[in-house]
């Protein structure tokens, strides 16, 4: 898979270790910024990275900043993303098996690097359940569009 690793200067030392695990796992990783630790805005760097997965360019995205919530905002903003701020193995694994995120937000200020060196192995490694789970992100999908102004077909009842 196609990763990319982005952050704000919170989250500059981290998203480098990310960057080398990512590759280590054996998929390929695209640093999508910043370059250096100075202060810069998180916004500007987890748009790029939710964009790029928004229109297909990546398959996945992992953005850290100091709590992991501002660019868990950011991302959401862009259609066909499904940012998930995790904090634990569990929440990083049910991420995957029931939303199917594509992007995983991380603290760099509440996370150690055993827990997200693990929360990053899982969540790339876990499969999207589908079935039931599958349904629920086509809804999601569908009040995406109406929220754009688009079109939907009405959903199947439960």
């Amino acid at each position: 898979m196609k990763i990319a690793v982005a952050s704000d200067h919170r989250g500059f030392s981290v998203k480098d270790k990310i960057l080398s695990q990512v590759q280590q796992l054996q998929h390929e990783a695209e640093d999508f910024g910043p370059d250096s630790a100075d202060i810069c805005d998180y916004p500007d760097f987890g748009a790029k990275a939710a964009k790029a997965v928004s229109e297909g360019l990546v398959d996945r995205a992992i953005l850290i900043c100091g709590s992991g919530i501002g660019m868990c905002i950011v991302a959401n903003k862009f259609k066909g993303v499904r940012a998930a701020l995790c904090h634990d193995d569990l929440t990083a694994e049910m991420s995957r098996m029931h939303n199917d995120a594509n992007v995983l937000c991380l603290s760099a200020d509440l996370l150690g690097d055993r827990i997200t060196s693990r929360m990053v192995e899982l969540w790339l490694s876990t499969p999207f359940q589908g079935g039931r789970h599958a349904r629920r992100i086509g809804k999601i999908s569908e009040y995406e569009q109406q929220a754009a102004g688009l079109p939907i077909d009405p959903a199947p009842p439960c």
